[in-house]
């Protein structure tokens, strides 16, 4: 509430009709950030697993294999993916609205970007397009390169919220611990970081509009990389030190 108020009044400071902006002389709210739950890759690979016949299967692997959001699952087409090249573009997402209806519009940041795709899901997808091409022609359509990549049994796009119902009832039967569909998203960050991806590169996947959103929302992770990376440095250092103190000649 203070960020859109602050905003709106900045608005009506260019505008003219106030002289100052009353916000900038109040402090924001501090919020506290509860505990980020996520999914190690063992029980990543046990999702999977446990997903295997479910409709949910492409929406679970995209989120948690490349990060994307909710709205960006259900708005990702055949035609923004390549499997040769590996790779995916995130260049719309799907908003739903209260009456239900839903819009296409940009990503959350505003801008497109390009994930490159894991050989797993790369292999996963190569099985879910035959797959739903051969579902699309008993309903007599033919898949073509604008359809979705998520969509329902009779052919009709995935909905966010659908995806988010159908995973509440879809983690009551799993024996995993129970996280919200987004935390897979963190789930992703969280290896990523973990197994030493620059935090940049991490961002970018991500579609963070600053890579201070990532170290923010990830610094739980960052400890364990210090640790890592002074270990490396430590064992190169060593290395350089033997070198120098070997005699010349």
């Amino acid at each position: 509430m203070h960020r859109v108020l602050k905003q709106a009044l900045g608005q009506a400071v260019k505008w003219e009709i106030l002289h100052r902006n009353p916000c900038d002389a109040v402090d924001p709210p501090k919020v506290e950030r509860k505990s980020m739950q996520t999914y190690d890759l063992s029980q990543t690979a046990q999702l999977i697993q446990a997903m295997r016949e479910r409709r949910l299967l492409v929406p679970v692997l995209i989120a948690a294999l490349c990060g994307l959001r909710r709205g960006e699952i259900a708005a990702v087409r055949w035609r923004s993916i390549d499997l040769d090249a590996g790779t995916m573009a995130v260049i719309e997402s799907v908003e739903q609205m209260n009456d239900g209806t839903c819009r296409i519009k940009p990503p959350k940041s505003g801008r497109s970007r390009t994930v490159s795709l894991l050989a797993t899901i790369a292999q996963e997808l190569r099985a879910h397009r035959i797959s739903l091409a051969q579902d699309m022609l008993l309903l007599g359509k033919r898949l073509t390169p604008d359809d979705f990549v998520c969509l329902h049994a009779d052919g009709a796009a995935m909905e966010p919220m659908w995806i988010t119902q159908e995973w509440i009832r879809t983690k009551r039967k799993l024996n995993l611990p129970r996280i919200r569909f987004h935390d897979l998203r963190h789930a992703h960050a969280t290896h990523m970081l973990a197994n030493g991806v620059h935090p940049k590169i991490a961002s970018e996947r991500l579609g963070h509009s600053k890579i201070g959103i990532t170290l923010d929302l990830y610094s739980h992770v960052m400890p364990g990389m210090q640790e890592g990376a002074a270990a490396r440095v430590d064992a190169a250092l060593q290395e350089a030190m033997k070198a120098a103190a070997k005699p010349k000649g």
